[in-house]
């Protein structure tokens, strides 16, 4: 957008920019559908085998999931002395 308002070389450039990000995005997203469908599969076929894969499967899952940004602390707090 900021290409077609702007008329600059830089906006071209940051234009570029983000529709490269926006196709990163799309295949990290794409790649991580394709590990979970794998890692499904995979645990149907060894889902007789120990308990021990279950956990195994459940910390590669936890690992999948996208990290929440620590909640920043609200209220007052009086200085130590």
């Amino acid at each position: 957008m900021a290409a077609s308002v702007l008329n600059s070389a830089r906006a071209v450039e940051m234009s570029v920019f983000v529709v490269r990000a926006f196709v990163r995005l799309r295949d990290v997203a794409r790649t991580n559908a394709e590990i979970r469908k794998h890692l499904a599969q995979l645990e149907r076929r060894v889902t007789a085998h120990d308990g021990a894969l279950k956990e195994v499967f459940s910390a590669i899952r936890g690992l999948l999931q996208p990290a929440r940004p620590p909640r920043k602390q609200i209220g007052f707090r009086a200085a130590a002395t």
